[in-house]
């Protein structure tokens, strides 16, 4: 069966780094553009960028130049890079898959997978 699963999660001060996971299986993961999400506490869910089947990367503002979204179609593998992490980043982090062909941003709509969350806590 299809799944998403993330790993990476942690707590850490303001400043610091995490790099997420999230590794798919159950479907053709170099066919699916992936996205990563977050929610924060009483928060809806919404989108920080994703990575298309070529590789190419989008960012939402706040995030851009202190994120970067990778993929190793090798390993079925889509990582989530987070440095200068500040108190506002504070959610659980999801992973989606969307088949191609997709649109240029990741919609949450339009994803066919998501997986269960990683949460990701930064203290000031």
């Amino acid at each position: 069966q299809v799944q998403l699963v993330e790993s990476g999660g942690d707590s850490v001060q303001s400043g610091g780094s995490v790099k997420l996971s999230c590794v798919a299986s159950g479907f053709t993961f170099s066919t699916h553009c992936m996205g990563w999400f977050r929610q924060a506490p009483g928060q809806g869910r919404g989108l920080v960028g994703g990575i298309d089947i070529d590789g190419r990367t989008n960012y939402i503002a706040s995030v851009k130049g202190r994120f970067t979204i990778s993929r190793d179609n090798g390993k079925n593998t889509v990582y989530l890079q987070m440095n200068g992490l500040e108190p506002e980043d504070t959610a659980m982090y999801y992973c989606a898959a969307e088949k191609a062909p997709c649109g240029p941003i990741a919609l949450e709509v339009t994803m066919d997978y998501w997986g269960q969350g990683t949460q990701v806590t930064v203290s000031s």
